[in-house]
């Protein structure tokens, strides 16, 4: 697969809500700089675990909505807006977030990521 085709089976995936998934996308010393509207975050696999976990409890649905998505070499660039169904409401879906990610690939695999996003 291209590291194109990875990156978007990674988004396409049930990653968000179902953290076994995260070994098969992620290298084992994958990191993410992450700039948000709450702040910068700087995450290695173990915290991107804790995170995949808490919002597995937190969300009935996951939903990932590309709108680009450019290959150069082993780094993907991607836009996308995030959307989900909560467990206390699971019929309505509301978006979370929209994000921009820059990811390395190593070994068929993300490797450092940044990524920015802003809230709904």
């Amino acid at each position: 697969m291209t590291p194109k085709e990875i990156v978007k089976d990674f988004y396409k995936s049930n990653v968000f809500l179902d953290s076994t998934l995260l070994d098969v996308y992620m290298h084992p010393d994958v990191s993410l700089d992450w700039n948000s509207s709450k702040g910068f975050l700087q995450m290695n696999k173990e915290e991107m675990l804790n995170i995949t976990n808490q919002m597995g409890k937190a969300y009935y649905s996951s939903r990932i909505y590309i709108t680009h998505l450019l290959e150069d070499n082993n780094k993907v660039t991607v836009r996308y807006s995030h959307y989900v169904k909560t467990i206390e409401n699971p019929r309505e879906e509301m978006i979370l977030a929209h994000f921009m990610v820059i990811w390395e690939l190593k070994d068929d695999k993300l490797y450092r990521g940044f990524q920015m996003s802003q809230l709904s």
